[in-house]
């Protein structure tokens, strides 16, 4: 038995033992997958905090574990923060993914793995179903919705996630070290299914420096926009926030315009429409929305609907954009409440008929998903909307999307405060796609 003294003296020098032995940086974490956008891909990104080789060691669910094995490279983000603090991006792109298998991996070096995950790879049929979960404004303060999803996720119950801007509450805050929690937090949704994001508000510190380096979106444009296929829908992820920042580079605004027309004009080939006839649009700040916190789409003028004159060239807006090009639905974040519009276009109510106004809509379907919950609470509503609102909820929450077949496409939303109870749903039918459907 150690005498009572010997045991003091132990338990006094136990801090400095502690202190004694440095942190272990070479471990993973923060993992996530997201669509690279080719058939059979899967991009695995995580962090550590010091330099170690990226790999990922998978393998079919049921067969030979981690029989196959991928390698990629690591990017150094320095948060521009008072300490500067480092960290190490990993990203490595699995190919040659069987569609719809279930695959097991883990992802690291022989410096330290991570836990084992699952996903699914992505059926690349355009007769698919793929079910969403999507949703923006989520912190790692109040994140009331996080543990419904995890759940939902585990269990199989979507294949793709959308997160509509504003993370973490910020990503930035105390030196990028927020960011790494919610990171973390999120590893339980994200590690398991893609995680698609688009840029918020909130992540604009630093000219967005930690949105850009944390996720892994296709194309080549750091996270800011891209689009892609899955089922029948083209899916565009865009920044509202370049008609905002204009401190960051007037071009971004002009170029992701154009960028916008050019993919949108490809999408309306008909060879491609006909393939993918949904076209989604995803992007933080909404066109239209009836929140009484005097945000700008609650002017009903929106730098996002029409535009900017106070620019050399004037800045075009999105709505006539994405009606020209037949965008069928919208969905958009920023406001902390969640709200269905009738369909609309130019601040007027275009319904497919009075007794089913989503049968054959006669303009885009916006949905605001905005209240999964953040340190700023849910917002309050105007007393007195216009006439294109058809429903509103200050209730936590996230909705759900499913893009059943190339005419029906179901929304709904959950609840969070009424223990998942769905309070809201639509089925959005389109006999038709594309510009002519409005006529």
């Amino acid at each position: 038995m150690v005498p009572l003294h010997a045991a003091c003296v132990w338990l006094s020098l136990a801090p400095l033992l502690v202190l004694g032995v440095p942190p272990i940086w070479t471990q993973p974490e923060q993992v996530h997958l997201s669509y690279a956008g080719a058939p059979g891909s899967m991009v695995v990104t995580w962090t550590t905090f010091n330099k170690t080789e990226s790999k990922v060691e998978y393998g079919l669910l049921g067969g030979r574990l981690f029989e196959m094995s991928a390698k990629g490279d690591a990017t150094l983000f320095v948060d521009s923060g008072e300490e500067r603090r480092k960290m190490f991006i990993h990203r490595v792109t699995l190919t040659g993914l069987k569609p719809a298998a279930n695959y097991v991996y883990h992802c690291g070096s022989d410096e330290g793995w991570s836990d084992v995950f699952l996903f699914t790879a992505l059926n690349d049929s355009s007769s698919f179903s793929p079910r969403f979960a999507l949703y923006g404004d989520l912190g790692n303060e109040n994140p009331q919705s996080l543990a419904r999803l995890q759940k939902e996720t585990q269990l199989g119950m979507y294949d793709a996630i959308l997160h509509i801007g504003d993370f973490a509450y910020d990503m930035d805050e105390d030196n990028a070290r927020i960011g790494d929690e919610f990171m973390r937090q999120i590893q339980s949704i994200a590690a398991y299914v893609p995680y698609m994001t688009c840029p918020g508000n909130h992540e604009s510190a630093y000219n967005f420096s930690n949105y850009r380096n944390r996720f892994s979106m296709p194309g080549q444009t750091e996270s800011l926009w891209y689009s892609w296929n899955l089922g029948s829908a083209h899916i565009i992820s865009l920044s509202t926030e370049v008609y905002f920042y204009l401190e960051f580079g007037q071009e971004l605004l002009f170029k992701q315009y154009e960028w916008l027309r050019n993919d949108l004009e490809e999408a309306n080939r008909p060879e491609n429409r006909a393939v993918r006839p949904w076209i989604i649009t995803m992007g933080h700040r909404p066109m239209y929305c009836s929140d009484d916190d005097q945000d700008d789409c609650t002017k009903f003028d929106s730098y996002v609907r029409l535009g900017r004159n106070d620019t050399k060239p004037p800045a075009p807006g999105l709505e006539d954009l994405f009606y020209r090009y037949g965008v069928d639905v919208e969905l958009w974040a920023h406001e902390h409440t969640y709200e269905r519009l009738w369909p609309v276009y130019g601040d007027k109510v275009y319904n497919g008929s009075r007794e089913r106004p989503y049968v054959n809509p006669k303009a885009p379907v916006h949905i605001i998903t905005g209240s999964a919950g953040c340190r700023e609470r849910t917002d309050k509503f105007n007393p007195n909307p216009k006439e294109w609102s058809a429903f509103r909820s200050t209730d936590y929450g996230y909705s759900r999307m499913q893009v059943v077949n190339a005419t029906h496409l179901y929304l709904e939303q959950v609840s969070d405060d009424q223990y998942g109870k769905v309070i809201d749903s639509i089925w959005v039918v389109k006999e038709k796609h594309g510009f002519s459907a409005w006529l």
